[in-house]
């Protein structure tokens, strides 16, 4: 966190969530009192004095506007320091190359397609080993555990079958063990779920998801829980120069200000449609953590607070997934989530098509899955799209 957002903060009393996304410590430019971060549009800094640099000397490095994203995202987490990425996919792949060749890492079964593919087609290559496992089984989690192992990372709710880790758990077990925790938290956000409160080292987000909410801005975001981890990924960040610019951090910053109405609003429609889901005799199974039959509801309601924005739906199978996908009106049919204006995804040739057919079977992701991430459209005119799609 930079000496002026702490500053900042210690000035300031404890406030709630909703408050601290606008009030976050940058948001008054304290040299002209301008209302908006200003945007560093330059590439190197000025030394008037050779013998004490600036704090900020290359926009590799470091940039103003860049910085005040990060520290604006360590706040809500509440964690010791953040950075910001190129992408979602920057980000996690920096935090693995905390490990080396001969490592092994825990991962959830059901991950992110992008992370599967990271984690077995490039980091497999470099001598870094991963085993998947259903985190809902906490024993299998344990009987993962190598010799060599030396991080889990979590994902949930997982992308894109809604299942809940119990992050408190795993976080607890991975100390005692001295493995590090990772936790992709884009689904839920620090609005829902704060990870490092409840023990994990290191929060990642693909912020062009639910915290820039627009469809605008490719970005990724980590947060780390003690200023050990955060030197380290520090120094990845810069050696690999896998940073945000200036534009789109200013971009992302823009968008997190309303994350709180976004998520409460977008959140209220899904419950509905997911209840309304659950009734369609189209529909063979809805997942969404917020059903009274989701089988991890009060894993979930612990350490969560709300059920998110996306439900998933099997209609069967692939036929007629896309029939759905081809008579929809109302959402984008596209990949990605978590914006403003709802979006239909077809995991199995979307967000899971690097991930083998038989692999995804296995982990329930099916040729009839549908995932819905709900914008703030009126939420009857969207029922009424998505009944005339699968009745048509």
């Amino acid at each position: 966190m930079s000496e002026q957002q702490s500053k900042n903060n210690n000035n300031k009393p404890e406030t709630k969530f909703a408050t601290k996304l606008i009030h976050f410590g940058s948001e008054i430019d304290e040299h002209t009192g301008a209302s908006s971060v200003p945007i560093y549009q330059a590439s190197t800094f000025h030394h008037h004095d050779i013998f004490n640099p600036p704090v900020h000397d290359y926009s590799r490095s470091g940039n103003p506007t860049r910085q005040a994203l990060e520290d604006y995202i360590a706040l809500l987490e509440g964690g010791a320091r953040g950075f910001a990425f190129a992408s979602g996919m920057a980000a996690i792949s920096t935090a693995f190359l905390l490990f080396s060749t001969g490592d092994h890492v825990i991962v959830t079964e059901d991950v992110y397609g992008g992370t599967y593919r990271l984690l077995t087609t490039v980091l497999n290559r470099l001598g870094i080993e991963s085993t998947f496992v259903d985190m809902t089984d906490f024993d299998a989690v344990k009987a993962a555990l190598r010799s060599n192992t030396k991080a889990v990372f979590m994902e949930t709710p997982s992308n894109p079958t809604l299942k809940i880790t119990d992050i408190g758990e795993i976080a607890a077990w991975a100390k005692s063990h001295e493995l590090i925790t990772l936790l992709d938290n884009t689904f839920m956000t620090p609005y829902h779920q704060r990870p490092i409160e409840l023990g994990v080292d290191i929060v990642l987000h693909s912020a062009t998801k639910f915290l820039g909410g627009h469809s605008d801005v490719l970005a990724g975001l980590a947060v780390v829980a003690n200023d050990s981890l955060g030197r380290r990924l520090k120094q990845l960040q810069n050696g690999l120069g896998t940073v945000l610019a200036p534009q789109e951090s200013w971009l992302l910053m823009r968008g997190m200000k309303t994350l709180q109405a976004r998520m409460e609003q977008s959140e209220r429609s899904t419950r509905k449609l997911a209840e309304w889901l659950s009734g369609h005799p189209a529909v063979t199974r809805v997942y969404y953590p917020g059903l009274a039959d989701h089988p991890r509801r009060e894993v979930h309601e612990k350490q969560s607070k709300g059920y998110g924005a996306v439900v998933s739906f099997d209609v069967g199978d692939g036929d007629r997934a896309k029939a759905v996908l081809s008579r929809v009106k109302l959402p984008l049919v596209a990949v990605s989530l978590g914006a403003v204006e709802s979006i239909l995804s077809y995991p199995a040739m979307m967000s899971h098509a690097a991930m083998p057919q038989e692999v995804r079977h296995e982990r329930g992701i099916t040729d009839g899955l549908l995932r819905y991430s709900v914008g703030l459209e009126d939420i009857d005119d969207l029922i009424a799209d998505l009944d005339q799609a699968l009745n048509g």
